[in-house]
């Protein structure tokens, strides 16, 4: 008999609450409909994706002064750009007079001017010129700079956070710089970055980037001879993250150009975290990748990803094989993912339990996050 129709969000939510207080010894998956449902994304959009630390980008996509490209954020337009005293910001792309954007795609600019009407912006966002509006009522131009939304960098990574209320993402992040601190991530040379849209729920592609038990059934020739399924080990884990190790098998030479800092162990493993929601990085002994992700539909996430490393040429072969090996097994997932997406939709899909925690620990730890922010306790579930 098939299982019931999609779940009320109100019922997802009560049913996260009892996974965050379920024993670890047996976790599970989280409903299908966290995954497939409008209702329930809307929720994580305004509860999670506007009130958390989200990454947009990496630094060394906006090198010099004048630098900038655009994004989108939960329907919110950005313009990320390094500003005349090298600082990074991000602020709204949308005009103070209506709305319109002020900026397209990305490149190098002096100021940002709205092609509608032709208000223009300094790249601080302050408003330097709006055509014959010096004789309108109420314009006062010191007041309609565009707004500029809190940013962090970590690594050099972008993060943003739309309300402005989170936390310090530094602080939360502060039992990782131990763990990566020999790869001296910041100091890396932005090499390669794109931009893709795959058709899969965002969370399917947070779990799978952080979780070995598919790089061996999954990844056969691409990530099995590096770093098979059975090496991998899981960190300790965070409020604001979780992280694994995984191990080279012994008989993969070590893969350089590396940091000298670098241990034995450091040069003969990998190691991903996610800062949650929506981040992964994965440190590597010569290369950094990162992937970026933003929901769009149910059944459809927005990635930027890119390479960082330690080389300086990004046409060198060393650089141009790695970031071909990156492309190759993560065409490998978005068709395993795209394929998941179609079975997470069938009623007769019940969530399964989780592997050990050296496989598939991590992705109790995002569904922990998740229930932590948007469960119900049982307590709460009762006065709603």
């Amino acid at each position: 008999m098939a299982a019931q129709p999609a779940n009320t969000v109100q019922a997802l939510r009560e049913e996260l609450g009892q996974r965050l207080q379920a024993a670890r010894q047996t976790p599970r998956a989280m409903p299908a409909e966290c995954y497939t449902s409008s209702d329930y994304l809307a929720l994580e959009r305004d509860q999670l994706f506007r009130t958390q630390w989200i990454c947009i980008g990496h630094a060394g996509e906006i090198a010099k002064p004048g630098d900038y490209y655009t994004t989108e954020l939960v329907d919110e337009q950005l313009v990320v750009v390094r500003d005349k005293a090298g600082q990074v910001k991000v602020l709204s792309n949308v005009c103070r007079h209506r709305g319109n954007v002020v900026a397209r795609g990305a490149g190098h600019a002096a100021r940002f001017t709205c092609g509608y009407h032709g208000w223009t912006y300094g790249i601080d966002g302050h408003l330097l010129a709006a055509p014959l509006m010096q004789e309108s009522a109420g314009f006062q131009k010191s007041q309609c700079h565009l707004h500029e939304f809190r940013c962090e960098l970590w690594q050099e990574y972008i993060f943003v956070n739309l309300d402005g209320a989170a936390s310090s993402l530094r602080e939360a992040l502060e039992p990782i710089a131990p763990v990566i601190k020999n790869y001296h991530p910041a100091e890396q040379n932005f090499l390669f970055g794109a931009e893709e849209v795959w058709n899969t729920n965002w969370k399917c592609v947070v779990e799978n980037f952080m979780e070995g038990y598919h790089l061996s059934p999954l990844h056969p020739t691409t990530l099995h001879p590096i770093t098979p399924t059975a090496l991998c080990e899981k960190l300790p884990n965070g409020a604001a993250f979780t992280g694994y190790r995984s191990n080279f098998n012994p008989t993969c030479p070590e893969r350089g150009p590396y940091h000298p800092d670098l241990s034995e162990k450091e040069r003969r493993s990998d190691v991903f975290y996610s800062v949650f929601p929506s981040f992964v990085v994965g440190f590597c002994p010569h290369f950094t990748l990162y992937m970026c992700t933003r929901p769009l539909t149910p059944d459809t996430v927005a990635i930027r990803w890119g390479v960082t490393g330690n080389a300086s040429d990004p046409t060198s072969k060393v650089v141009t094989d790695y970031v071909q090996l990156c492309k190759d097994f993560c065409a490998e997932d978005r068709r395993e993912l795209e394929q998941l997406q179609k079975g997470l939709k069938s009623r007769y899909y019940q969530p399964g339990p989780l592997a050990p925690d050296n496989f598939e620990g991590t992705v109790h730890d995002i569904i922990d996050y998740m229930a932590r922010h948007l469960g119900l306790s049982s307590n709460t579930a009762a006065l709603k």
